[in-house]
């Protein structure tokens, strides 16, 4: 692996380490009622299982293995992008507070799945 690889894939475990915690943080902050917490562990089961993937995949030991744990990402990180909707408007959340996360869940669900297909088409 080159040193460009590397610090990419660290990027990218950091990045996704730190919108785990960024919805960790969201999560301290939501109402005290019943659907805010159903909500709250359903986005951070999912938020923080994009980070655990992410860094399992970067550990597989084989291409499907890989492609396996990428998979998973894609599917936590746009089931977060469902909650962060659900709260959006169910308006237990104003919609101004979860802009930046939403768009850094996006751009984060765009690179996982890039590295799908690309993983993909390398099994072939």
């Amino acid at each position: 692996m080159n040193t460009e690889n590397f610090d990419f894939i660290k990027a990218l475990q950091n990045r996704t380490k730190s919108f785990a915690i960024r919805i960790i943080r969201l999560c301290r902050s939501l109402p005290k009622t019943t659907e805010a917490y159903i909500v709250q562990k359903q986005i951070l089961r999912s938020a923080t299982a994009i980070a655990a993937n992410y860094r399992a995949a970067c550990r597989a030991r084989s291409n499907s293995e890989f492609y396996s744990k990428i998979c998973i990402v894609v599917e936590e990180t746009d089931e977060t992008m469902f909650w962060l909707e659900i709260l959006q408007e169910a308006e237990i959340v104003k919609a101004e507070l979860l802009t930046n996360l939403y768009k850094e869940n996006e751009e984060i669900l765009k690179i996982m799945v890039t590295a799908k297909e690309k993983s993909k088409k390398e099994q072939k």
